[in-house]
């Protein structure tokens, strides 16, 4: 933990003030502070990358009505530089938090010192790292690719090929890389993979009509509204071919094409099949600063990883810690539709905790009665 900071680098360091603090520029914190600051709140929305976005930033159509991603993520930032109270801040970590009252003292990268009555944590996912299934031979095998990898093939406008640029005439998804496998301790089931490969594979198709496309999985979770009927056109409308079974290895040929064996669970039968293009579905797993960010913030951490919120059924925005929040995918795997959900949940959560009286004081007197506790304990140090 830092020293406590003196009343001397209050006054020499330029101490931005809000209502609100966004730890992470994805849709759900986009969503959150354009609401929060259209309402009227000071927001500060921090983002560690150069970019705001998250991860659909990169991707290129969104499943089930084939959205463009790009588009949706450069409509919801017009909409949010239209209030005057948005501000972003890109390629910048939060380095320490500190309570202060009912106010919070944030230390950023950048060298800013920030003072805000609330936070909301929005730092969403980071994908499975699928070097951690070696039989599966990514980065080992060139034809072995992840879906990321693939989403951004397709936002390029380039066709897919392989390695040596040909196209592909038989392409296998892997469902479930990284998702519900005791031996990466990930139980949970990233939610949106299967869909992601279905609609993946219909873009396949529709790029190479006569190519024979593979998806291997264990179970299809199509849960959500239109996902069946996105799963039966994958089948009726372009043949795609669906195994249930897992892969159990993967290995290079002479050629460049990658031999693939699993077990056909419904058929009883072993598989093995030559492809041209493997593509991993990796899930979800939490952010890299998850566990970090929790620390500073006293949030609760689940076994999975993801930050639990005080009450999942009736108070599922708020933490232990009052006047810090969550919403999107760091409390769990989340289609984009329960993102933005989850993110104006969270918005009416901070707009009570900031409007309730007694709960806060205004920024400006609680900033003068921090700079008077400073100075009291500059000089009880000194004497």
């Amino acid at each position: 933990m830092p020293p406590i900071v003196s009343y001397h680098f209050l006054k020499q360091t330029r101490i931005g003030m809000y209502d609100v603090a966004v730890i992470g520029a994805g849709v759900a914190g986009i969503e959150a502070a354009t609401h929060l600051a259209q309402m009227g709140f000071e927001v500060l929305v921090i983002e560690k990358d150069e970019r705001a976005g998250g991860h659909v930033a990169t991707w290129d159509r969104l499943f089930p009505f084939q959205r463009n991603a790009g588009k949706l993520i450069t409509d919801m930032l017009k909409t949010a530089e239209q209030a005057k109270t948005f501000k972003i801040l890109t390629n910048t970590t939060v380095v320490d938090v500190r309570r202060d009252g009912q106010l919070f003292r944030i230390w950023l990268s950048d060298g800013q010192g920030i003072t805000t009555s609330a936070v909301l944590v929005t730092t969403g996912f980071r994908l499975f790292d699928a070097h951690r299934k070696e039989e599966y031979g990514y980065r080992i095998y060139d034809n072995v690719i992840t879906s990321s990898e693939l989403e951004r093939m397709f936002a390029s406008g380039q066709p897919v090929v392989t390695c040596k640029g040909e196209r592909p005439q038989r392409v296998a998804f892997i469902h479930c890389v990284g998702s519900r496998d005791e031996k990466v301790n990930n139980r949970h089931c990233s939610k949106v993979c299967c869909a992601t490969a279905v609609k993946q594979a219909c873009e396949i198709k529709q790029m190479y009509p006569d190519a024979e496309v593979y998806c291997f999985y264990m179970d299809l979770r199509m849960f959500d509204r239109h996902f069946e009927t996105m799963y039966l056109e994958a089948q009726t409308l372009y043949g795609v071919n669906f195994i249930r079974g897992r892969l159990s290895e993967a290995a290079e040929s002479m050629d460049g094409r990658v031999t693939i064996k699993a077990e056909d669970t419904l058929m009883g039968k072993l598989l093995k099949i030559s492809v041209d293009l493997v593509v991993l579905m990796t899930g979800m797993e939490p952010a890299d600063d998850t566990d970090e960010l929790a620390g500073m913030l006293k949030i609760a951490v689940g076994k999975d990883g993801f930050l639990n919120p005080v009450d999942e059924y009736l108070q599922g925005n708020h933490t232990r810690e009052k006047g810090v929040y969550v919403a999107g995918a760091c409390t769990g795997p989340k289609t984009i539709p329960e993102t933005l959900a989850d993110a104006k949940a969270a918005v009416v959560a901070i707009d009570e905790y900031l409007r309730s009286g007694g709960e806060t004081k205004s920024l400006k007197e609680a900033i003068i009665e921090i700079i008077r506790n400073r100075r009291k304990r500059v000089k009880y140090e000194e004497n």
